[in-house]
């Protein structure tokens, strides 16, 4: 299993934001950095066993100016191994603010786009969401998501969740398989799905101990799967990567029409535009996505048709960080003209109260 580091000082350092003052965010959240930091070196490890020495970039993020939190995201894109990927903690808070109800909220959110086609793409967030009350509960997802669907991949990452979470497994993954399906498509965004909602077993070090059990074993897991992946295909034909192309499309096609998670951090704040929407690959085929906006329900046709105007008529299309903000203001737009549209979402039995909370 894979062992964590600690924080270094070098770390700490880097972080001037204010922290939350509960002590079970401090627990949550020294987990959750400690997540974060052991993914990045599995995944530099990776690419550098590739011959891949281009490393993740560090770019720090405030909440008011740091008063509320904020966070720090490591990303890479367009190297020899990602196509793009962000490995993303925050953590923002409400101490000093008597009117929210939400104490704080920290979280772990990654997204891995490999180069290769047929190296899946992998999507995890952990989060300790506490509400002032003193009630508070996990937030736990991993999903896998190739271009190219892989038998002994798909199991491989099954077992490992199912190891991870013996109890919660079949339960986590009929939520997942529910919140990543897309009707208007008639398919799902991934091929193994895993998602606990506001999960509270009434054992804080047993909830604890699973958060940081999934958040491992799925570390541990999709370096292998990635790493396996590339070398028994090291040469990808052009017929793959248009695979892949189109498989980018319906990930940004799911994740800016119906994902609650990302739609929520858009339309609570507009200081992390960039890494909300980290999870967007590099390119995507602008004609394969318009040509859904006619299959989708009113007014999520106009959403659609609002994203392949803010997008560049290119082939491929780039998605560049200038336009992740365009696209986050034509997202948050469109759900404050239209806010009956959120019904429209991807839920699971239990919808995520994350808009409700910040206010």
């Amino acid at each position: 299993m894979l062992k964590l580091p600690a924080l270094t000082p070098e770390t700490s350092t880097m972080m001037s934001r204010i922290p939350a003052q509960s002590v079970k965010a401090t627990t949550a959240s020294n987990l959750i950095q400690s997540l974060q930091l052991a993914f990045v070196a599995q995944l530099e490890r990776v690419s550098r066993s590739l011959g891949d020495e281009q490393k993740f970039i560090a770019s720090e993020w405030f909440r008011d100016q740091g008063q509320h939190g904020g966070g720090l995201r490591y990303g890479i894109a367009d190297s020899d191994t990602f196509n793009r990927a962000s490995i993303n903690y925050s953590q923002v808070h409400y101490d000093d603010d008597p009117a929210k109800n939400l104490g704080s909220a920290t979280a772990l959110s990654t997204i891995v786009h490999p180069k290769n086609p047929h190296a899946p793409s992998m999507h995890m967030h952990i989060s300790w969401t506490e509400l002032k009350n003193g009630n508070g509960y996990w937030r736990i997802m991993a999903d896998l998501n190739p271009a190219i669907a892989e038998t002994k991949a798909i199991h491989r990452f099954r077992q490992s969740l199912k190891q991870a979470a013996p109890e919660q497994f079949d339960f986590a993954s009929a939520q997942g398989d529910r919140y990543f399906y897309i009707p208007t498509l008639n398919c799902h965004r991934g091929v193994q799905h895993f998602y606990l909602e506001q999960y509270n077993s009434g054992n804080e070090q047993d909830d604890l101990e699973l958060a940081s059990s999934v958040g491992e074993a799925v570390i541990h897991c999709y370096c292998e799967l990635l790493l396996l992946a590339i070398d028994a295909h090291p040469n990808p034909d052009a017929t793959d990567y248009d695979k892949q192309l189109a498989y980018h499309t319906l990930y940004l096609f799911q994740v800016l029409t119906m994902d609650r998670g990302t739609t929520s951090g858009i339309l609570v704040h507009d200081q992390n535009d960039v890494g909300i929407l980290g999870s967007l690959p590099a390119q995507i085929d602008r004609k394969l996505l318009a040509s859904w906006q006619a299959i989708m329900p009113d007014p999520q046709d106009l959403l659609v048709a609002a994203i392949v105007d803010t997008l560049p008529e290119k082939s491929p299309c780039p998605i560049s960080e200038p336009i992740k903000k365009s696209l986050a203001l034509c997202v948050r737009k469109h759900y404050r003209q239209y806010p009956e549209a959120l019904d429209l979402q991807a839920t699971s039995d239990i919808p995520p109260p994350t808009v409700a909370n910040h206010r």
